[in-house]
C-alpha cells in the first residue's frame, strides 16, 4: 500500500539534518559577531577559513545530494546499461568525459559517485567521474582561465592532465580494486517507500554521512592554515622538487574548493608553472574534506587505498603533463 500525502506529512519530524542545516546557517549569520568575540588573531584566522570552506563546499555538497537522489530513486537501472559502454575498460573514460558537462565541484561528485554504483555503474567508471567532473567541468575550466590570463596554456594541461590521472586511477580500479574495500552505508526502506519519501530519505542519508565529514574536513583544513607557516613555502618555492611536493601536499590540506582553486594557485607567483599545475590536479581529487567524505560514502578500506594512490597518479600526471608544455 502505497502512502498518501496526509500520511506522509504526519511522518515527518524535526531531524538531525534540520539541527545540521539550522548550525550551518547560524554559523554563516554570526560570523562576524562570532569573531569579535574571539581576541587572538590565529582563533579569528581559523574561524575565517573554516567558514570560508563550509560556505564554498554546501552549496555544491546540497547539489550532488540533490542530484544523486534523483538517481537513486529516479533513473531507472537499465538507464546506465545503455548510456555507458558494456565493456567496463571503456565505461572509464566515457565516465571520465561525462564529467566536462556536469558543473560541480568535488563535494557533490562523491554521493553522486555512490549513486552510481548503487544503481550499478562499475565502480571503475563512478570513480573516474569522481575524480573527472570536479576538474575538468566548464565552470572550472573558466575559472582557471580566469585566474591566469598571461598562461592561458594552463586550462588545456589542467584539462588534459585531470582527465588523464582520472581514466588512470579507473583503469587501475579495473585491474587492482576489490569490491570489498567498498562498504557502501545501508539504506533501509528505500525500495518500499514512494517515490517522494525514499527521495527525501536518500537526501537525508548522503547529507549526514557526507556532510559530517565534511565538517570534520574543514575544521582540519582550518588549523592547518593556522599550524603552516608561510614563510615555509618561500623557502620551498627555490628547489624545484621540493616546490613540487609542497604544492601537492599544501592542496590537500587547505581544501579549496575547485571552483576557487586556481585562483589561489596564481597568487603563489614565487612557485614554477608545473607546481602550480600540479596544485590544480591534486586539490579536487585528494584533500583533506575529500578523503573524510569518501570515507563517509566509500568506507574505510576504500579511502586508505584510494587517496594515497590517486595523490601518487595526479603529481606524476601533473609534473609530466607541466614538463611537456613548459
Amino acid at each position: 500500500m502505497v502512502p498518501t500525502i496526509s500520511q506522509e506529512r504526519s511522518t515527518w519530524r524535526f531531524g538531525s539534518v534540520e539541527v545540521l542545516a539550522l548550525l550551518l546557517v547560524a554559523l554563516v549569520a554570526l560570523r562576524n559577531p562570532l569573531a569579535t568575540l574571539v581576541s587572538d588573531p590565529r582563533l579569528q584566522t581559523w574561524t575565517t577559513v573554516f567558514v570560508s570552506v563550509m560556505v564554498q563546499a554546501v552549496p555544491f555538497l546540497i547539489f550532488g545530494v540533490v542530484l544523486s537522489a534523483v538517481i537513486a530513486v529516479f533513473v531507472p537501472r537499465s538507464f546506465w546499461a545503455k548510456a555507458l559502454p558494456r565493456h567496463p575498460a571503456l565505461a572509464v573514460p566515457a565516465a571520465g568525459l561525462a564529467g566536462v558537462v556536469l558543473p560541480g565541484c568535488e563535494c557533490g561528485s562523491v554521493p553522486i559517485a555512490g549513486s552510481l554504483i548503487r544503481r550499478g555503474v562499475t565502480p571503475a567508471a563512478a570513480l573516474a567521474f569522481l575524480l573527472a567532473a570536479p576538474a575538468v567541468n566548464p565552470i572550472v575550466l573558466t575559472a582557471t582561465a580566469v585566474a591566469f590570463p598571461g598562461n592561458p596554456e594552463m586550462v588545456a594541461a589542467r584539462a588534459v592532465a585531470s582527465l588523464i590521472v582520472a581514466i588512470a586511477m579507473g583503469w587501475l580500479w579495473l585491474r587492482l580494486g576489490r569490491s570489498e574495500w567498498i562498504r557502501l552505508p545501508h539504506r533501509s526502506g528505500l525500495d518500499d517507500a514512494s517515490r517522494a519519501r525514499a527521495f527525501w530519505a536518500s537526501c537525508r542519508h548522503d547529507v549526514m554521512h557526507a556532510g559530517g565529514f565534511l565538517v570534520i574536513g574543514a575544521a582540519a583544513a582550518a588549523t592547518i592554515n593556522v599550524v603552516v607557516p608561510e614563510s615555509w613555502l618561500q623557502t620551498l618555492a627555490a628547489h624545484p622538487v621540493l616546490s613540487v611536493a609542497a604544492l601537492a601536499t599544501l592542496a590537500v590540506l587547505l581544501s579549496i574548493c575547485s571552483e576557487a582553486d586556481a585562483f589561489v594557485a596564481a597568487s603563489l607567483s614565487q612557485f614554477s608553472l608545473t607546481s602550480r599545475l600540479v596544485f590544480l590536479v591534486v586539490g579536487p581529487m585528494v584533500d583533506l574534506k575529500l578523503i573524510a567524505m569518501q570515507t563517509g560514502v566509500f568506507g574505510r578500506r576504500f579511502a586508505a587505498r584510494f587517496a594515497p594512490a590517486t595523490f601518487v597518479t595526479a603529481v606524476l600526471v601533473g609534473v609530466g603533463v607541466g614538463t611537456v608544455i613548459w
